[in-house]
């Protein structure tokens, strides 16, 4: 993720493609060690926002749920909230019903609240899926038009 915009770097059948992210320089991060040296990298409450945000580029709703059950045991509860604050609240919404569907309700009190406190609409889990019909959670303030299934 990057603050501007940036073309693709192509290395012969390596492709990376980067995402503009605002307000990226909130997003919290951590050093990680590399052979080359250290680099920055978003913390895993932070990864987990943007995998919500950013489900188009990882394959869709079901691949985040699948990697939410596998990141969950690494999430700190407060720090999400506070990795909450840097995305649209709707992103808040989304992340706290997939990671109960994940099986990691044990993680998301803190981000209910944020949520029941910033929510001032109803979002909608899938954006491009029609939604006239959709069931509603109202812990999440959240109407689900899809079904998600994780890999887990």
């Amino acid at each position: 993720m990057v603050a501007k915009a940036r073309r693709p770097i192509v290395c012969g059948a390596v492709r990376v493609g980067f995402v503009v992210r605002k307000n990226i320089a909130f997003v919290p991060t951590q050093s990680f060690n590399t052979p080359r040296g250290t680099v920055l990298v978003s913390t895993p409450e932070a990864t987990a926002i943007d995998l919500v945000g950013y489900h188009d580029h990882v394959g869709g709703l079901d691949q985040v749920a699948t990697i939410l059950g596998e990141l969950a045991e690494n999430i700190d509860p407060e720090k999400l909230v506070a990795a909450a604050e840097t995305a649209p609240v709707p992103w808040a919404q989304r992340l706290g019903y997939l990671m109960d569907q994940a099986g990691a309700d044990d993680r998301t009190g803190p981000l209910k609240a944020y949520v029941r406190n910033h929510a001032r609409s109803i979002a909608v889990l899938l954006p491009a899926a029609p939604h006239k019909n959709a069931v509603r959670d109202d812990d999440w303030r959240l109407a689900v038009n899809v079904a998600v299934e994780s890999e887990l």
